[in-house]
């Protein structure tokens, strides 16, 4: 029976620890999440945007509505639990009682209000949540006035968001620049002048006395006497954690809800996580630990050892479009020096704090592409002081000659570490370039080097060019398109890294220059998802081309191709009676027989499509997906049943291999051959995947090809019997389907990675089996007909409109 688990508070914290638990332990528990907005998690750190105009709430949603549907979580959003029962181990909400097995309390952080007079005034929010960011939406309009009191980070990123909706806008801090946690007093004031040229009015070393305003706030009195009109004041001065149910529970409570390393609180069925929680006297506010937390608690949950270890972070921030970047201990103190490099005309100012031969802090403005760098030093306490000279222009001279860039990694010694991710050395990858991995893929497939985030490619590649010299030439960076700066592999490399499971979250995550992508990127993105999330994520049908959404293929006036399936190029009279009744009775002008072994029915009207789908269904008919990035056909000869020439059942194989991998989505099309003799008459050796039927067994080959470019297959393995042949041939298609850039041609993909590779991972028997469970998995969920369901309901069927999503196809 499932543990009951009750969480309170559905925010990013919460909504992690909800994907790691799930997909540890699917069915464990029976989940009650509670919150007290009326809604589920949304990334409050995108609310900028949608302050801004940028986003729009829709967009920053984590998890809707269907994902808590699709895992089984009773949802209870706007409805706050007001008190929790530890002897009876029940939660009090306005609903009743709730009763658990295990509670979780994330509920987060509540903004500080100052005491002031008006604090209570209509027009006085925070800016913590959605109803917060919609109010200074509703008031932000040209010709109106807000004071932002704060100038912290959130603070900055109201009024940067009401300023740019016409608002006239003022920030007001207390202290003496802006953001004095992360910047130093010459960043903040390089922030302020930015932050003044779009308008906004910055008054530091403000204190506020009182909001004045009868009916509502209408204006904002300093204790100097100054006062700024306000038709809406925001309070961005702090936060602190949310601990008032654990109080009252009588939890252990510091100035957080103290929790063990496993997030456990001092009650052994509790426990806690996110911005609400006091680990080892620190609290947490920043994403990366929360997340760490949520993996740790996941784990706890279900048993597993785990313990929260807080790493120290940086802080890397775009504050109103600035980048900013400091890490370590910036503060003044004797013994201490600074390096500091200023350039005003184009707006970059970096210092770095010394105390001996260490580097004890930096901060950087406007140009922060070091700062990992800088932060390494910084976390390894290194011995600086031969790159004293030429520290602050970063490791590209960190050799002490600026005339080599290569220098920094020249000096590197080859234990020192380049793929944090994967643990993954210099000299390792030296080692695997002398073996001849001369290029970055090659290095990706055998040491794993920049195969996870992908943050250490440009040291990977600098590597690369040291040892290889003047052999090795730099790729030219392709971006997945206009909306992004990351390449295709980036992406697919991020999407699994940080577990991105929707359209929305990948664009929010990884800075996406337009609203909603294009038409390049959205169906590129819809495929990873989908195929790295297949248990997850929903194919988003309105991401995908024009041939797709309607299940055939449309024709230059308009019209479609209906191509129904046949398996392995074998059809009955009763199929070719209802091909010929359906092009009759829907005036068909066009019947063909393909070089794929079927038959199409060319001029169908769009109208018409539903009616022909459900007419070839009633006849036992099914899409033949002539139109998808998946598989297409199996072509087939006679093989041994009649052929004299014939070694094994190349026509029974072929209808094996179509009906196990029918309906699966993979990057390109997918064509198959399987011929029963080296003869060939199945053409298989120009296929993406060929068999060749001999005496001994099947020869299967790939990355072929017979279009644009034509190529022959390449020998994969050879395999005695057909189990050994379908095992196989599913297991290389998911390996194509995990690992290909979408549009990529198998042939393509192989060139990229390399055959010897593929043939790896074949080879293991344990790493192909996995493989072909992860495709059975996917086709659970995605082998169906797409005629039948829409021709279920013809009545309902609106294809959208074919104006977008067409450019690539």
């Amino acid at each position: 029976m499932a543990e009951k688990l009750v969480i309170i508070g559905a925010g990013m914290a919460s909504g992690r620890m909800l994907e790691h638990l799930l997909e540890a332990a699917p069915g464990q528990f029976d989940v009650t999440l509670f919150n007290g907005e009326p809604r589920g998690n949304y990334n409050r750190l995108m609310l900028s945007p949608v302050l801004s105009g940028e986003k729009t709430y829709e967009q920053i949603v984590t998890h809707d509505d269907a994902w808590y549907a699709a895992n089984g979580v009773t949802c209870r959003f706007g409805e706050a639990v007001v008190r929790i029962d530890r002897d009876r181990k029940v939660v009090v909400s306005k609903g009743g009682e709730t009763a658990y097995d295990k509670l979780v309390i994330a509920t987060g952080s509540a903004p500080f209000i100052i005491p002031v007079a008006g604090k209570e005034l209509p027009g006085v929010v925070t800016y913590r949540d959605l109803e917060d960011t919609n109010a200074m939406i509703a008031a932000a309009r040209p010709g109106a006035s807000a004071v932002v009191i704060g100038g912290g980070l959130l603070g900055l990123e109201a009024a940067a968001g009401m300023a740019a909706r016409g608002a006239s806008v003022t920030v007001i801090h207390l202290m003496g620049h802006l953001m004095e946690r992360q910047l130093d007093p010459a960043a903040g004031y390089l922030l302020q002048k930015d932050l003044e040229r779009r308008g906004i009015t910055v008054h530091c070393k403000g204190a506020t006395k009182a909001i004045l305003g009868t009916d509502r706030a209408e204006a904002v009195l300093l204790e100097d006497g100054t006062v700024y009109p306000a038709d809406l004041v925001c309070m961005a001065v702090g936060i602190r954690p949310e601990t008032r149910l654990a109080n009252d529970a009588h939890l252990e409570v510091g100035r957080g809800v103290v929790v063990d390393d496993q997030m456990m609180t001092s009650d052994p069925s509790i426990f806690a996580l996110g911005e609400c929680v006091e680990h080892d006297r620190q609290l947490f506010g920043l994403v990366a630990p929360l997340y760490d937390q949520a993996k740790v608690l996941a784990r706890a949950l279900i048993g597993e050892a785990a313990a929260f270890r807080p790493v120290q972070t940086a802080t890397k921030l775009k504050v109103t479009g600035v980048d900013l970047f400091s890490a370590g201990d910036f503060a003044e103190g004797p013994g201490r020096e600074d390096i500091v490099f200023r350039d005003p005309g184009r707006g970059i100012y970096k210092r770095l704090i010394l105390e001996g031969d260490r580097l004890l802090g930096a901060v950087m403005y406007g140009d922060t592409a070091d700062g990992s760098y800088f932060f390494d030093l910084i976390k390894q306490g290194k011995d600086v002081s031969d790159l004293r000279e030429t520290l602050i222009f970063g490791p590209a001279f960190a050799g002490g000659s600026k005339a080599d860039p290569l220098a920094a990694v020249a000096a590197l010694p080859p234990e020192a570490e380049i793929c944090g991710c994967n643990g993954v050395c210099k000299g390792k990858i030296v080692q695997a370039i002398e073996g001849g991995a001369t290029s970055l893929d090659a290095i990706r497939a055998t040491t794993k080097a920049s195969a996870s985030c992908g943050t250490c490619t440009g040291l990977v590649e600098q590597v690369l060019q040291l040892t290889l010299g003047a052999d090795f030439v730099l790729p030219t960076v392709q971006t997945l398109c206009k909306c992004t700066d990351h390449t295709h592999e980036d992406v697919r490399r991020l999407i699994k890294s940080m577990g991105l499971k929707s359209i929305p979250a990948v664009m929010q995550e990884l800075g996406w220059k337009t609203v909603g992508g294009c038409a390049s990127c959205r169906p590129a993105l819809n495929y990873y998802l989908l195929a790295d999330w297949p248990l997850d994520y929903q194919d988003d049908r309105q991401s995908r081309f024009v041939n797709e959404r309607n299940h055939a293929n449309i024709q230059k006036d308009g019209s479609y191709t209906v191509v129904p399936r046949m398996w392995g190029g074998l059809t009955t009279p009763d199929e070719l009676r209802a091909i010929a009744d359906a092009a009759e009775k829907y005036a068909v002008p066009m019947v063909k027989v393909t070089g794929g072994q079927r038959i199409d029915l060319v001029g169908v009207r769009k109208e018409d499509l539903p009616a022909i789908w459900s007419d070839l269904n009633a006849a036992g008919m099914v899409s033949g997906h002539a139109y998808s990035k998946g598989l297409r056909t199996v072509k087939t000869c006679i093989g041994s049943q009649f052929c004299r020439f014939g070694t094994q059942d190349s026509t029974g194989l072929g209808v094996k291999l179509e009906k196990l991998l029918w309906g699966s989505w993979t990057p390109a099309k997918v064509k198959l051959g399987v011929s029963g003799c080296p003869r060939n008459c199945a053409e298989a050796t120009c296929k993406d995947i060929g068999v060749i039927c001999v005496d001994s067994g099947y020869q299967i080959s790939v990355a072929g090809a017979a279009g644009l470019e034509v190529k022959e297959t390449e020998l994969l393995m050879t395999v005695a019997t057909e189990e050994e042949a379908m095992e196989v041939i599913a297991a290389f298609t998911q390996l194509y389907r995990e690992n290909a850039r979408y549009l990529h041609r198998i042939y393509k993909w192989v060139a990229k990675v390399g055959l010897d590779w593929c043939k790896d991972q074949m080879a293991d028997p344990d790493t192909r089996r996995a493989l072909y469970d992860r495709f059975m998995i996917s086709q659970s969920v995605y082998q169906k007909d797409p005629w039948a369901e829409h021709a279920a309901t013809p009545a309902e069927w609106a294809p959208i409109a074919d104006l977008t999503l067409r450019a690539a196809e």
